[in-house]
């Protein structure tokens, strides 16, 4: 049985029960003084490759995370649920949210090659962008085999039996390592880090570089012109009947 160096990738993100803000200029949402956490996707990410070395598959699990000093924070959340170091590539708050997936897939990239490693694990998408282009990318830049949406991860010798969700049900496939993964939600439900965990990982390395020191570079294409709010939605009605209903159609003119 293949034993993989696992490289997971997470992203620090506003908290999913944050109420989003959009700055006064409407050039991005309000980022200082809110809650940020792990993506979930990324947690379920995290867990998969802690299960694979509990099962003796996985020998190392690095985590890695892209992004101002704060990013730290969830790294050291990844070395309480069970990583054994982490990787911080410093960029700037503002080089961050100019960047877009293909920066990020490239980072990745790098870091696997330099890294040594045959497996990487994602989440499938980051609440905050919901590109879900990053795993895809990563592997395409690698010239990798790549599983997406991920719902059943089996491994077999240097191989990976894989039940992905799809719009039509589940797809079953196999694919070679090493590879690239991308977790969807029902892989797995993360654990808590316990307490003795956490105060373990304060001992645990983090190492910092910078895109320059992977000779990436970080420069988008991609310009945002403006963010706006959603439209507020209007309220309902209820009717009696379908005749009411087709009535009312009618009155709106699109029947």
């Amino acid at each position: 049985m293949a034993s993989f160096r696992v490289m997971v990738g997470v992203k620090r993100v506003i908290d999913y029960a944050v109420k989003i803000r959009v700055k006064p200029d409407k050039m991005g949402v309000v980022t200082e003084g809110v809650k940020h956490s792990m993506n979930p996707f990324d947690e379920i990410a995290i867990e998969e490759a802690v299960r694979l070395k509990e099962k003796k598959l996985a020998s190392e699990i690095v985590a890695v995370s892209c992004g101002p000093k704060q990013c730290q924070e969830t790294i050291r959340t990844a070395l309480a649920m069970g990583a054994d170091r982490g990787i911080h590539v410093d960029m700037s708050a503002s080089e961050f949210e100019a960047s877009t997936p293909l920066q990020i897939s490239k980072i990745l990239a790098k870091l696997a090659k330099e890294e040594d490693i045959n497996l990487i694990i994602l989440g499938k998408q980051a609440i905050d962008g919901d590109y879900n282009q990053t795993g895809q990318m990563t592997a395409a830049h690698l010239d990798w085999p790549q599983g997406t949406f991920v719902s059943e991860l089996t491994p077999e010798n240097d191989k990976l039996k894989i039940v992905r969700e799809i719009d039509g049900g589940l797809e079953n496939i196999c694919i070679k390592t090493p590879a690239v993964v991308t977790a969807d939600l029902r892989l797995n439900e993360p654990r808590y880090a316990t307490l003795p965990n956490i105060m373990k990982a304060k001992k645990k390395p983090i190492a910092t570089k910078t895109p320059a020191d992977l000779g990436v570079d970080i420069a988008s294409s991609v310009e945002t012109i403006s963010v706006e709010d959603p439209p507020t939605r209007e309220a309902g009605q209820k009717v009696e009947d379908v005749d009411q209903l087709i009535a009312k159609l009618k009155e709106a003119g699109v029947v």
